[in-house]
């Protein structure tokens, strides 16, 4: 999908996701994007508005978070937008579908450098993705990676604010282990690098809590049948099954799960999950399932509530559900404008280096960035119905 959009957010009604688009033109398809070079716009940073280049996935296992994360960051560019912009200037956002062959995402980053002339990529989308994209912004524009990743993100000019292994998995293990007694454990992912370089994590926090690893897989995105994978889970007769499955193929995965009678003997444990996961689950597959993040809606704070209640005004009450991926949008505008205004500037240099000891305010109340990394609550939840319960904060 070539598609992008230029869009004043300057507050006001919902825009429904199907309308942020506009096809590039064909001339655009036909142009050689290996002889831009580095740095070679010619506007960058020169008009009034700031040019935001959103990433997010509308098509794919992923998808299913594309409308709730639209609607997350059209909060986020109205409310600033409303308080006069970052350091005055009103962001403009474009939206680009981070869905399909990665080679085919590369070019439409390349053309929202070379031809839309963006300031800053933001992106919520898988970090296969991300590992592709860094190497297009390096050293050219600020890039922020907002979701729940694998961690150990250096690459110059990639701020990363999600949530990771060692602050989401290793309490939550512990837990499972100390209070479920869950000793044996099967690790499934779907096939890339974020399943890859959190489960080399989780094994290390499985040993340390006293238990063993007694099978692991990495599944094809997009797979669907779930039939081989749950006979090999039955035979290895695990207490917990930790799921790193994205977006629908965790979906069909725990209802397959449930739905073959593991639910009621077997412990799940999710990172990447939410309530709009929970929602396509089903109320009826979610016995004995946990999950870990930095973000429920369940959770009260004010913060929380008054981010809730910002959402449904501007988006009705049967808006998608706001959950940890998709909200995490929302926060990356407000990171952005919390370093923006330590720096005093929007220049590379200064705006990454300020970013990288920061505090700002989003739906989940204030969050540090230590020299580069996020600290925040983390809460350990189990499904119930189609809601989570915190059991406890970790």
């Amino acid at each position: 999908m070539r598609s992008t959009v230029n869009f004043p957010a300057t507050g006001g009604s919902a825009i429904p996701p199907a309308l942020l688009f506009r096809n590039l033109s064909s001339a655009t398809d036909d142009l050689d994007l290996s002889t831009i070079k580095p740095g070679s716009s010619r506007r960058r940073g020169a008009h009034s508005k700031l040019r935001v280049g959103n990433f997010l996935t509308f098509s794919g296992s992923p998808g299913i978070w594309g409308p709730s994360a639209t609607n997350s960051v059209l909060l986020a560019i109205s409310e600033i937008n409303k308080r006069g912009g970052i350091l005055g200037r009103e962001i403009e956002l474009s939206v680009y579908d981070s869905g399909g062959p990665i080679e085919e995402v590369v070019r439409r980053a390349e053309r929202a450098l070379a031809f839309d002339e963006v300031d800053l990529i933001m992106g919520s989308h898988i970090s296969a993705v991300r590992v592709a994209l860094r190497k297009v912004t390096r050293n050219r524009i600020p890039y922020i990676y907002t979701p729940v990743y694998e961690g150990g993100e250096r690459t110059p000019g990639v701020m990363a604010i999600g949530e990771t292994p060692r602050w989401q998995s290793r309490p939550s293990i512990h837990w499972l282990s100390d209070v479920k007694k869950a000793s044996r454990w099967y690790l499934i992912g779907s096939d890339y690098v974020w399943p890859w370089q959190s489960h080399r994590a989780v094994k290390r926090y499985i040993a340390e809590a006293g238990g063993q690893v007694v099978g692991e897989e990495f599944v094809p995105v997009g797979e669907d049948n779930h039939e081989a994978h749950l006979a090999r889970i039955r035979a290895a007769k695990p207490d917990a099954v930790l799921i790193s499955l994205i977006g629908t193929d965790s979906i069909t995965f725990n209802r397959a799960f449930a739905q073959c009678g593991l639910a009621a003997t077997t412990l799940r444990f999710a990172g990447a999950m939410d309530e709009t996961v929970l929602l396509g689950i089903g109320a009826e597959n979610t016995e004995n399932l946990f999950c870990a993040s930095g973000y429920f809606n369940c959770v009260g704070s004010r913060a929380n509530d008054e981010f809730l209640s910002r959402y449904r005004a501007m988006f009705g009450p049967h808006a998608p559900p706001i959950g940890s991926v998709s909200q995490s949008n929302y926060e990356g505008l407000r990171f952005l404008e919390a370093a923006a205004n330590r720096a005093g500037s929007l220049s590379m240099g200064p705006l990454l280096a300020a970013a990288r000891n920061v505090v700002y305010a989003g739906a989940r109340g204030p969050i540090t960035i230590r020299d580069g990394r996020a600290e925040m609550p983390m809460y350990l939840a189990e499904a119930s119905g189609l809601d989570f319960k915190v059991i406890k904060t970790i």
